[in-house]
């Protein structure tokens, strides 16, 4: 025996779930339930499977190999 949700009497229940929560609800409390939400709520879509694209990394950098001369980047003076 166990307390249904809806009336709270120890009864013979059945679990439900109901919006991803579970219920133990008997069957005179569900029958009322079932006919009232006949041809309501929605359809249950298909889980369809999406894919990601990988992302794309940035590209490093440039950098000057080890013993050469660093180089300097930077904008030019004008002269008037």
């Amino acid at each position: 025996m166990i307390v249904c949700d809806l009336c709270g009497q120890a009864r013979e229940c059945l679990q439900k779930e109901i919006e991803g929560r579970e219920f133990d609800i008997c069957a005179s409390c569900w029958r009322p339930l079932e006919e009232k939400l006949t041809g309501k709520g929605r359809v249950k879509r298909k889980r369809e499977m999406v894919v990601i694209p990988p992302s794309v990394p940035e590209p490093e950098e440039v950098k000057t190999p080890p013993g050469s001369p660093p180089k300097i980047f930077g904008g030019a003076a004008r002269a008037n």
